[in-house]
């Protein structure tokens, strides 16, 4: 078990942020683009700046990666500790005035993610687990669904920025909704993992993502008594941008599914 008081910093952080984000979001804010598709806000960096200031009050030793200003070392340049932070997943939906956006945090210690901390202000929902403790959300404990099958479940994804150079990913949607109960595209990452973890959805996958993405999610969804791997069934790591995530037990149904998808589109020659 960590120190109490990292996780304590992580849940304060993301609480911090959620406060930013909807007093921002009554009083206005401007939005910019970082490409075609791909928007930024204001809130977006003073959510950012609050946390690395945080940090570096508290452990000055420790290294921060975040979204929009990426990674800045507070301290030697290989610590064992990192924070993964996203000051704002969900923007394109608050900027349009959606209510489906969060903060999400994670730590990892010697590579591995130990804390993680995710905040919803809309809902009031704060998801939060330790490694090797178990996952919470508002202090009440999580665990993924029992749905046996792909048939049964309520699955969910997410699209890149530039999805008309990835036409596949369109495809396989499709793919999944044929096989599933139904399919969902909520525009949060980090808040997909934790429906997973709190039964809501029994399956995600996703590529084309980044380590603040799901970090903290991750490990939630773990925590949680869930299922997390690449799209190609090996070991899941931050950095490989693709995951699947699920209870467990459609796991290998979804594998399979991407599987043949990807069998099918090299036979084509696509």
């Amino acid at each position: 078990m960590v120190e109490p008081v990292l996780l304590a910093t992580a849940v304060e952080i993301v609480l911090r942020a959620g406060a930013i984000q909807l007093e921002w979001r009554d009083s206005g804010f401007h939005v910019s683009k970082k490409g075609a598709t791909d928007l930024v806000t204001e809130v977006d960096f003073e959510c950012e700046r609050m946390c690395r200031a945080i940090i570096a009050d508290r452990f000055p030793t420790h290294d921060v990666l975040a979204e929009e200003l990426g990674t800045a070392t507070a301290g030697p340049s290989a610590s064992r500790w990192r924070w993964v932070f996203d000051p704002l997943d969900g923007t394109t939906n608050y900027a349009h005035g959606l209510p489906i956006f969060c903060a999400s945090l994670g730590l990892e210690i010697d590579g591995r993610t130990e804390v993680a901390a995710i905040y919803d202000p809309t809902r009031r929902e704060l998801f939060t687990a330790e490694w090797g403790s178990g996952a919470s959300m508002n202090g009440r404990s999580l665990h993924v669904s029992d749905a046996e099958g792909l048939q049964d479940s309520l699955l969910v994804t997410g699209f890149p920025y530039d999805i008309k150079r990835t036409p596949d990913l369109v495809e396989l949607f499709g793919v999944f909704l044929t096989r599933s109960r139904a399919v969902r595209r909520l525009g949060s990452a980090a808040l997909d993992l934790c429906y997973v973890a709190a039964g809501r959805f029994e399956g995600f996958w996703e590529q084309h993502l980044k380590p603040w993405d799901v970090t903290a999610g991750a490990l939630i969804v773990e925590e949680a008594g869930g299922r997390i791997t690449g799209m190609d069934g090996a070991p899941f790591a931050p950095e490989k941008g693709h995951l699947v995530a699920s209870n467990g037990r459609v796991h290998g149904e979804m594998l399979a599914v991407i599987e043949a998808f990807r069998a099918g589109r090299s036979r084509k020659g696509t």
